[in-house]
C-alpha cells in the first residue's frame, strides 16, 4: 500500500472554451485546487469567497494556471443579495456561466447534545441553504441557454455516521436530496446537475477545525493510508463539469478510499 499522492496531472483542455463559476474559491481547500484545474484544462474561471484579502491572493496565485484573468467577486451566499450581486457581475465579466461549481460549506465539531441552535443554523445556512440559493440562480441563468452544468460539494458524511458532525451530515445529505431534485428538474432544458461526496481532503483548514487525533484516525480508515489531495477531489469535479459526463445528471460520485 502507498502512501505517497500520484503525480499532479498536466491539463487536457477538457473545459477549453468554458466559462466556470466556483464558489468559497480562496485558501488552501477544494475550491482553490478547482479553480487551479479549470484553469488548466481551459477555462475561464471566477472565483468567489466572502474573505477579501484571501480572494485577492487567489486570483493572483491562478494567475500562473489562467490564460484568461482570473475575475472575482465578494459573495457570502448566506445572503441572496450577495448570491444575486455574484450573478450579475459574472454576467458582466463573464457574458454567461457553463459551469457553476458549488463548494462554499461550514462544518465544525459538536455532539449533539451540547449543540446550540445557532451552531446547527450557520452550518445548515452556509452548507445547503448557500448551495439552494447558488443552484436556483445558477438554473435561473442556464435553463433558458438550453445548456449548462452545476457540480455541487458534498460528503461521504451524507451516507456515513460520524459523531459530533450532526449537523454538517444533515446539511451534505440535503446537498445530495437538492442535487438529485434540481437536475430532474433541469434535464429537460439541458441542463445536468452532479455532485461529488470527498471522504477526506487534507488542507490547512480541516487541520485548525478538527479535534485532535480525528482526523489520523479518519486517515487510518482509507484504503490508501492517506487523505485525498484536494486536486484529486477537483479532477473529479472537472470530469463532471466536462463534456466526458454528457450522460449523467442527478448523480453523487464519491470520492473516496474509505472503507465501512
Amino acid at each position: 500500500m502507498s502512501k505517497v499522492s500520484p503525480d499532479y496531472p498536466v491539463g487536457k483542455n477538457l473545459l477549453q472554451g468554458k466559462n466556470v463559476l466556483i464558489t468559497a474559491a480562496a485558501g488552501t481547500g477544494i475550491g482553490f485546487a478547482v479553480a487551479k484545474r479549470c484553469a488548466e484544462e481551459g477555462a475561464r474561471v471566477m472565483i468567489s469567497d466572502i474573505h477579501e484579502r484571501r480572494l485577492a491572493e487567489a486570483v493572483d496565485n491562478l494567475a500562473g494556471a489562467a490564460k484568461d484573468p482570473v475575475a472575482s467577486c465578494l459573495c457570502n451566499v448566506t445572503s441572496e443579495d450577495d448570491v444575486q450581486k455574484l450573478w450579475a457581475t459574472a454576467a458582466a465579466e463573464l457574458g454567461h456561466v457553463d459551469v457553476l461549481i458549488n463548494n462554499a460549506g461550514l462544518g465544525g465539531f459538536s455532539p449533539l447534545v451540547d449543540m446550540t441552535d445557532e451552531q446547527w443554523s450557520v452550518v445548515l445556512d452556509v452548507t445547503l441553504n448557500g448551495t439552494f440559493r447558488m443552484t436556483r440562480a445558477a438554473m435561473r441563468h442556464m435553463m433558458p441557454r438550453q445548456a449548462g452544468v452545476i457540480v455541487n460539494n458534498a460528503s461521504v458524511l451524507g451516507w456515513r455516521a460520524q459523531p459530533g458532525q450532526a449537523h454538517y451530515a444533515a446539511a451534505k445529505a440535503g446537498v445530495m436530496a437538492l442535487t438529485r431534485c434540481a437536475a430532474m428538474e433541469a434535464a429537460e432544458a439541458g441542463v445536468r446537475i452532479n455532485a461529488v461526496a470527498p471522504s477526506l481532503a487534507m488542507h490547512k483548514f480541516l487541520e485548525k477545525v478538527t479535534p485532535e487525533g480525528l482526523l489520523e484516525d479518519l486517515v487510518d480508515r482509507e484504503a490508501f493510508g492517506r487523505a485525498a489531495e484536494p486536486w484529486e477531489v477537483a479532477n473529479v469535479m472537472v470530469f463532471l463539469a466536462s463534456d466526458y459526463s454528457t450522460y449523467m445528471t442527478g448523480e453523487v460520485v464519491a470520492v473516496s478510499s474509505q472503507h465501512p
